[in-house]
């Protein structure tokens, strides 16, 4: 009988863009990455797709991408950040399910999952179905097919959310083993009462579903998949793969399937060099022919089920106790010892209040404008995926009864998708409500309250703030969730205004201010003028802003006063006629080129009235790139200071040195920091200067002196290499370019400097296999070329 395998990776990360401006702002806790997704697309999701297979001298022999012989799914508001993030990371998963369905038989292995990872069973019908639709939709418009299955956000499960993925012409959803209650033969009578140690996961299951629908279930094999999430079955690919082979019953009756369901970070983030395990897994597998790789949609158009199962409502695979980790304090959260969850169940009253409040106003607004409100509220994912001004107006002419301002229509839209973006479940799934997990969600309530209070007159937030003092912290410092909603979400609350400010504050240090975009707003300037004298600028200006999400827009007048260092003092206006700022204008510049600054501030005062703006009401990620930029001039003169000393004393040092007398620790100092920044200065540079290198380091051993920030160094030593090897394999027959190259691999081994050469390797496999035969190169371009893959670590079989 027939034997199958199938490893299928959850891929998913919660949406971490701020409700405001919808990107990513500076996560600290990912250091040395910008934030999370970026940390662990460069572990995880990247590698991935160019998976690395070694041979037994720990060099590469081959490189594949996994995600063309898994089953997966990817989170639809991860991909949304990857498509704009990492279009390259993102445009080889698309081709990977491409390449899966040729390969399975017109099956593709990504299959759908919940738009936000809400947990269905806590949601009610209209938010079940709209994530359900919203993940269709999304799928359809990124793999371009129709998705056979669809992932259960922690594989959560009742029956009207199987009846609502059966409506939607889903095939298959993945349980958890233990999530099975009982099954049967086809046409058989009685039922068999199942558990985690006594089901057969080895083959499908049908659901038949009240309606007359029906569904297929696959539980994986729990027992794998806990070796391959904790117990240590990722540190060898052969040993993960012969754990899958031991996986069949020797005397089949029937075709059978053994199949593992884990975390799609597990490979690269959480243990790290997974995916490696992974592909040699995967590549065994193929190569020793034992069983068949599949995913789950070719196996059951191939072998439909002969068994039907039923499951336990209201359950997961990540809670023994069903799913009270999203409302109750059950004690499931991998945390602080010591810690409770008391905080969940008021948090899940108090987002369901808002809900309904939210869901009241709209029916009673949008029904005023809207042929049909909750069926626009299914087909916004399209303008959600495509913020054109074609699709846009598509969305208008489909769904409104007559012409209404656009922004009170999408102004209502975006109420509705926050409120189910508060309900994503990674907000509840750890043990602190202090959490960037817990605040975030809270962020998107925020954004909900503050949008409704633009449509009618109300205020939800002074009754969201009582009910979550009933959701105490594990800090005492924070006392509840009140208290953490006003510490860590009100501060990132936007308006026109604040963007408008912040516009008006970042300009100063931009090059071309009419380019410059701010998130997802646009910015026009009717007026800008810029005034530099040293240091110090002057910005004035009058700027419209608009959300392109919202379509709500507002013009401002500014002025900005920069004096140097990270002191900046503006005012903001929504209401200046254009004579009183044309006064306004002439006055100041007269103050500035006069070198009048306390006028100026004075002036300002007049004009904008005593609320001022500074440095700290930027965005965070702006407000660092300034700081940036005001410590990179201060370092440099810092620098050039130390340069003199370097080079008037450099003799006297080499004086002392030679005859053995000690040297300074000041001069040490001084040496190490120059050599530092030339050493960095080397690899920033277009190309690497090999002999600038050379010298650097020789020093560096002279003078026994180290590298201060090696990390740094191995980033760039990588990003150089990578672009050395595009130049390689964009030029002939150039021995001398790669011969240079390979000169410098003996000094970062002598520093033990280890860069990141995943690029490196991908690009100079390609190049291998294009140059198999070596057609057209010289015997001296082979030798160097052969020599970088030694470098490298690459070797094409």
């Amino acid at each position: 009988m027939e034997k199958y395998i199938c490893i299928h990776g959850h891929f998913y990360q919660p949406p971490r863009e701020n409700a405001w401006l919808e990107v990513i702002e500076v996560q600290d806790s990912a250091h040395p990455y910008h934030d999370w997704n970026e940390r662990i697309t460069a572990e995880c999701y990247a590698p991935n797709t160019a998976s690395r297979i070694l041979n037994e001298k720990a060099v590469i022999k081959n490189i594949i991408n996994n995600y063309s012989r898994l089953s997966f799914n990817y989170g639809p508001t991860l991909l949304s950040w990857m498509q704009t993030s990492d279009p390259e990371t993102y445009a080889a998963i698309i081709d990977a399910d491409k390449e899966s369905v040729k390969h399975f038989s017109g099956h593709g292995s990504a299959i759908a999952q919940v738009y936000n990872h809400m947990i269905l069973p806590l949601a009610n019908t209209r938010d079940k179905e709209t994530q359900i639709i919203w993940g269709i939709r999304d799928f359809e418009y990124r793999f371009h097919r129709k998705p056979e299955g669809m992932w259960l956000a922690e594989t959560a499960v009742d029956i009207e959310s199987l009846e609502l993925l059966a409506k939607h012409d889903i095939k298959f959803t993945i349980l958890a083993p233990r999530q099975a209650k009982a099954i049967r033969k086809i046409k058989d009578v009685e039922w068999t009462s199942v558990d985690n140690s006594t089901l057969d996961t080895r083959r499908p299951y049908k659901c038949n579903l009240p309606s007359g629908k029906s569904i297929a279930l696959f539980f994986y094999d729990g027992d794998i998949a806990q070796g391959v999430a904790f117990n240590g079955l990722l540190n060898d690919g052969k040993k993960f793969a012969h754990r899958l082979l031991d996986g069949f019953d020797q005397a089949p009756e029937e075709p059978q399937l053994v199949h593992v369901a884990t975390d799609g970070e597990t490979y690269g983030h959480h243990h790290k060099h997974g995916e490696m395990a992974l592909a040699f897994c995967l590549d065994y597998i193929e190569r020793h022919k034992h069983s068949h790789l599949t995913n789950y949609a070719e196996f059951l158009a191939k072998f439909p089920p002969t068994y039907e199962a039923e499951i336990h409502e209201n359950s997961s695979w990540s809670c023994v106790h069903g799913i009270e980790r999203w409302r109750n304090n059950c004690g499931c959260s991998g945390g602080t010892p010591d810690w409770h969850q008391q905080w969940r169940k008021p948090l899940r009253e108090t987002l369901d209040w808002l809900r309904d409040e939210l869901a009241k106003v709209y029916e009673a607004e949008a029904s005023k404008i809207l042929k049909d409100p909750w069926k626009a509220r299914e087909d916004y994912i399209g303008v959600i995926l495509r913020r054109t001004d074609d699709t846009i107006l598509k969305f208008l002419k489909d769904h409104c009864i007559q012409d209404v301002e656009h922004n009170r229509v999408f102004r209502m839209m975006e109420v509705q998708r926050n409120a189910m973006l508060m309900y994503t479940s990674c907000g509840w799934f750890f043990d602190e409500i202090s959490g960037i997990e817990t605040t975030q969600i809270m962020q998107y309530a925020c954004r909900a309250m503050q949008l409704v209070s633009q449509i009618v007159e109300v205020n939800l937030e002074k009754e969201f703030l009582q009910r979550m003092q009933a959701a105490p912290s594990n800090l005492p410092a924070l006392e509840n969730g009140a208290e953490v909603y006003r510490k860590f979400v009100l501060p990132s609350k936007t308006n026109l205004q604040r963007v408008g400010m912040h516009y008006a504050v970042a300009s100063i240090f931009e090059e071309d201010p009419e380019s410059f975009p701010v998130f997802n707003y646009t910015t026009h300037n009717d007026v800008f003028i810029r005034k530099e004298a040293g240091e110090q600028k002057l910005v004035l200006g009058i700027t419209k802003v608009r959300s392109n999400v919202t379509r709500s827009e507002k013009k401002f007048a500014f002025a900005v006063i920069y004096m140097g260092q990270h002191n900046i003092i503006g005012n903001i206006s929504i209401d200046m006629e254009e004579d009183k700022f044309a006064s306004m204008q002439v006055r100041m510049i007269d103050a500035f080129e006069e070198a009048r600054l306390g006028d100026i501030i004075g002036l300002m005062q007049t004009y904008f009235g005593p609320d001022k703006y500074t440095i700290w009401q930027l965005f965070q990620d702006e407000k660092r790139k300034v700081f940036n930029l005001i410590t990179y001039q201060s370092m440099r003169d810092l620098e050039n200071s130390l340069r003199r000393i370097y080079n008037r004393d450099y003799p006297l040092v080499m004086a002392l040195a030679n005859n053995d007398a000690p040297i300074p620790n000041a001069y040490r100092t001084t040496f190490e920091y120059i050599l530092n920044a030339d050493l960095t200065r080397s690899f920033e540079s277009e190309r690497i200067n090999v002999r600038q290198v050379e010298r650097i380091m020789n020093e560096l051993v002279q003078w026994k002196l180290h590298i201060e920030d090696t990390g740094k160094v191995e980033r760039l030593a990588g990003e150089s290499v990578f672009k050395e090897v595009k130049r390689i394999s964009a030029e002939g027959d150039n021995y001398k370019r790669i011969e240079k190259l390979n000169r410098l691999f003996p000094l970062l081994r002598k520093f033990d400097l280890k860069p990141n050469l995943y690029k490196s390797q991908n690009l100079y496999f390609e190049i291998s296999v294009r140059n198999r035969e070596h057609d057209g190169h010289s015997a001296e371009w082979i030798k160097q070329f052969n020599l970088l893959g030694e470098n490298l670590s690459v070797k094409l079989e």
